[in-house]
């Protein structure tokens, strides 16, 4: 006897045959089984609505039929949005057809006359299979939608660091991986060297602290609290703490640079 556990039994099923007598028989032998939700049709017309309809667990289909044979059938099915997966065993007496059917996409087959053992086995395998699929096809829709929450949570994450961050902050900045500049709040471009140097002495930067500043960057390397000095037109002098690290992906793979500055004193 062939072990079948509940969520077998309760597969739904759907038999395809012109033949009224072999429907009845494979209904019988499912009925003895204790498989409890099988359906059948006569017209192979129907099949591609009723799947959509029922999204069947299993589809027993005849392959020598009038007006449209089993492999119409299955074509039609592959049009099907319900499934990817064409749960399909075909059933014939023509050993030809088994290779034939196998390569248009039908998962198995039972030949005819029917050996019940046979029947049973293969029905009883398909469905372990396909009930496997589906629920390796839910499990990887669950782990696509906690990915999706996981990664709209982190971008919520890094906007409200990066809100933070302006606040508590005179300026803030990031850069791509090639150093171009994504984000820039404050005295960011002049600070690092963006224009030529007769105009950064006009700006009255300290020379030594700026290349230093710049060469940290270069080398991808995080600093904390580094100091900044200006010395403006007028005589005044401006005194900035400047923090800044490098950011990764997940592949630890380097996207760029991000940081921070404060005036922290300002001499006359």
């Amino acid at each position: 006897m062939v072990s079948i556990n509940a969520d077998i039994l309760n597969a739904r099923i759907l038999i395809v045959d012109d033949q009224e007598s072999n429907v009845r028989l494979l209904e019988q032998l499912l009925s003895e089984v204790n498989y409890v939700n099988v359906r059948s049709t006569m017209n192979p017309q129907e099949v591609c609505l009723l799947h959509t309809q029922h999204n069947y667990d299993l589809i027993l289909l005849d392959l020598q039929m009038p007006v449209m044979d089993g492999f119409q059938v299955m074509e039609s099915l592959k049009g099907n949005d319900v499934d990817s997966y064409l749960p399909v065993i075909v059933l014939t007496a023509q050993p030809a057809h088994k290779l034939k059917a196998l390569q248009a996409g039908a998962k198995d087959f039972i030949s005819k006359p029917f050996d019940l053992t046979e029947v049973k086995t293969r029905i009883h395998n398909m469905l372990e299979v396909r009930l496997l699929y589906k629920k390796l096809e839910s499990y990887n829709r669950v782990l696509e939608q906690t990915v999706q929450e996981r990664t709209a949570e982190l971008r919520a994450s890094e906007a409200r660091y990066r809100r933070l961050t302006e606040l508590a902050s005179d300026w803030y900045w990031e850069q791509d991986a090639n150093g171009h500049f994504t984000q820039v709040s404050g005295p960011v471009l002049e600070m690092l060297g963006n224009q030529g140097d007769s105009d950064q002495q006009a700006l009255g930067w300290n020379e030594l602290e700026r290349k230093t500043l710049r060469d940290t960057i270069s080398a991808r390397q995080p600093f904390i609290d580094f100091i900044l000095n200006r010395r403006n037109g007028d005589g005044s002098q401006q005194q900035f703490r400047v923090s800044g690290e490098p950011m990764f992906d997940q592949s630890s793979r380097f996207v760029g640079y991000r940081g921070i500055g404060v005036e922290c004193s300002k001499q006359q």
